[in-house]
C-alpha cells in the first residue's frame, strides 16, 4: 500500500550582503512536489518505505538566531512532518555536505539579519553538548556521488546559523520521537553556491533517499570543512 508522508524541507534567506542564497531557492522549488521515493539510494535499500509518496513543503528561514529557532518549531508543530531537512549555504565548499552534528556553540564571524553577533555563546544553556543527525549522512552522500553530483560528509557545521538550526532541529526531533514513539529523521545539509536549478534535483534525490532508506552505510566517512 502506498502512503504519503511529510517532509519539511527549510532554506534560509539572503545574508551577508548577498542578495540570493540558493538554499532558500531549492526550498521554494521543491515546495509542493510529491516525490515518489524509490529506494534509489546507495547500498542494500531498507524496502519498509520504499513504495511511499512524499509531499513536500518548502519554507525560508530568516538569517537569525532567535527567529529561525522559533520558526522552525513553529512549522514543525504545525505540519508534523515526517522527515525534516533543513539546507544552508556554505560559500566556498565545493561539493553537498550532509552534517553530521551540530554543536550547542554560538560564535558569528558578522552579525545576523537582526543585528545579533553572539560570541563564544551556547545556544541552549541548559542543553547537551550536541545533536548527532538523524539522517543517513553517509548514504545520501553516496547516492548523491553516484548521481553525479559531489557530495561528502561533513563533521563541522560551523558556529553561525546552520550550526543554531542544525542543533534546535536536533532537540525538536529528540522531542516528536518522545510524543509520538516514532524516530522522526531531521537533519542539515549544506549546499555550495551553485545555481538552483543544480541543486534541486540532488536535494530531491536526498530525500527520497532518506525516505527509502532510512539506516545508514556502516563504513566510515567524513571530514572537516
Amino acid at each position: 500500500m502506498t502512503e504519503t508522508r511529510t517532509v519539511l524541507l527549510t532554506g534560509f534567506e539572503p545574508f551577508g550582503g548577498d542578495s540570493t542564497n540558493p538554499s532558500g531557492d531549492v526550498a521554494r522549488a521543491l515546495n509542493g512536489e510529491t516525490l515518489e521515493c524509490t529506494a534509489a539510494g546507495a547500498g542494500e535499500a531498507d524496502t519498509t518505505d520504499a513504495a511511499a509518496h512524499a509531499t513536500v513543503i518548502g519554507r525560508v528561514l530568516p538569517v537569525s538566531f532567535a527567529a529561525s529557532a522559533a520558526q522552525l518549531e513553529q512549522l514543525a508543530a504545525k505540519h508534523r512532518p515526517d522527515l525534516i531537512i533543513a539546507l544552508g549555504l556554505a560559500d566556498g565548499r565545493e561539493a553537498i555536505t550532509p552534517e553530521r552534528v551540530a554543536i550547542n556553540y554560538a560564535d558569528a564571524r558578522i552579525p545576523d539579519n537582526d543585528g545579533a553577533q553572539p560570541r563564544d555563546e551556547p545556544l541552549d544553556p541548559t542543553g547537551p553538548a550536541a545533536h548527532f543527525t538523524g539522517l543517513p549522512v553517509k548514504r545520501i552522500a553516496r547516492a548523491l556521488t553516484d548521481a553525479g553530483h559531489p557530495a561528502t560528509v561533513s563533521l563541522t557545521a560551523g558556529s553561525y546559523v546552520c550550526n543554531a538550526v542544525a542543533y534546535h532541529l536536533g532537540a525538536i526531533a529528540e522531542r516528536r520521537t518522545q510524543q509520538t514513539g516514532t524516530p522522526t529523521p531531521a537533519g542539515f545539509i549544506h549546499v555550495p553556491n551553485w545555481p538552483a536549478d543544480r541543486l534541486t534535483p540532488a536535494i530531491r534525490l536526498a530525500i527520497a533517499t532518506t525516505l527509502a532508506n532510512p539506516t545508514d552505510l556502516d563504513e566510515a566517512g567524513g571530514s572537516i570543512h
